[in-house]
């Protein structure tokens, strides 16, 4: 017999309906959810979101409909479900509405793979001791590439000027003066004319607060919001690290705007940022590479930039951007 016989005597009375699956086609339309609370991220904490409303703090989880993509700290949501903020209440981010901005870092300069640190600042507060531990240049660099390449504007703090006598101040200045960024800088005790200065460039701005451990991150955000409590430690005299007192990104309110701090960093990887992106970032560079060949990369004989840094005493800046293209070859910066 056919293995099709008699399939023609059959009509829809013969064919059964497996009970509780409509014959609607799926789709990927996502609820509207239009009675969704706003919200901004706070805190991350073992998929639990800290999310500050109009209302105050509510706890909330990720919804499944939103699939793998990452909420961060910063990241501005839309909330359903119990978004009372009462305790042991649990409510659920339903949307994520689009980033002005995300700050990256990849695990090292030859891993393309990039994470993002924080969403939708518009400032980066790259803190750096003058003393205990020594100035990082090399740090300092790698946080304005992710900064001019995130979009945001960079501002150095150099905290502990009470601990230097002086040298390292004016050399952390004049490598960076010709790039025309803003710094400040603080000593202890903090004077009020200058805690009014640090207050004035943060308010009203989303900042992110980022360095080395033991630079004084969180004695400066102490300082600045004395509610926010964040734990602070010392460097260790051996090895001249600091203890990682901080050990999560957290966003504290601050007058009109928002502090963020970020747990102390020994590196800061670019692997993400192009080669062009690096160059870039180098804007007191720019004029030395309008006379190099075409396609140079800067490391290779023949490049302008040797001769215009010799003449305009910039070495020491080129050297910065070389170990920093050098990296990414897997070469020690």
């Amino acid at each position: 017999m056919s293995p099709r016989a008699g399939y023609d005597r059959l009509d829809e009375d013969d064919v059964r309906v497996r009970p509780g699956h409509g014959s609607r086609p799926r789709t990927r339309r996502r609820p509207a959810h239009p009675g969704a609370v706003p919200g901004f991220v706070a805190s991350v904490d073992r998929g639990r979101y800290g999310c500050m409303t109009d209302t105050g703090l509510v706890v909330a989880m990720k919804a499944r409909e939103l699939g793998k993509g990452s909420v961060v700290v910063g990241d501005r949501v839309a909330l359903a479900g119990d978004t009372s903020g009462a305790e042991g209440s649990l409510a659920r981010i339903v949307r994520v509405e689009p980033r002005t901005s995300a700050l990256r870092r990849s695990a090292d300069d030859t891993d393309p793979l990039e994470r993002i640190i924080v969403a939708n600042a518009d400032q980066l507060v790259i803190v750096c001791a003058l003393a205990d531990p020594e100035p990082n240049l090399r740090f300092i660099d790698r946080c304005l590439v992710a900064a001019y390449d995130a979009g945001l504007d960079p501002l150095l703090v150099l905290t502990k000027a009470d601990l230097d006598p002086g040298p390292s101040r004016r050399k952390v200045r004049a490598f960076y003066t010709p790039l025309g960024l803003p710094m400040l800088t603080t000593r202890r005790p903090l004077a009020p004319q200058t805690l009014a200065r640090v207050r004035s460039a943060v308010t009203g701005r989303i900042s992110v607060l980022i360095g080395p451990s033991g630079v004084g991150k969180s004695t400066l955000m102490n300082t600045l919001v004395p509610e926010a409590a964040r734990a602070t430690g010392r460097v260790n005299p051996v090895t001249g690290q600091g203890r990682h007192t901080s050990s999560s990104v957290v966003a504290i309110p601050l007058d009109d705007g928002w502090l963020i701090d970020t747990p102390g960093l020994r590196g800061f990887g670019l692997g993400h940022v192009s080669p062009e992106r690096v160059v870039e970032a180098f804007g007191d560079l720019a004029e030395g590479t309008a006379n190099c060949p075409a396609g140079c990369d800067h490391l290779s004989p023949g490049c302008a930039l040797d001769e215009w840094a010799r003449e305009h005493h910039a070495e020491a800046r080129l050297d910065s951007l070389r170990r920093l293209l050098r990296s990414r070859e897997g070469a020690p910066d």
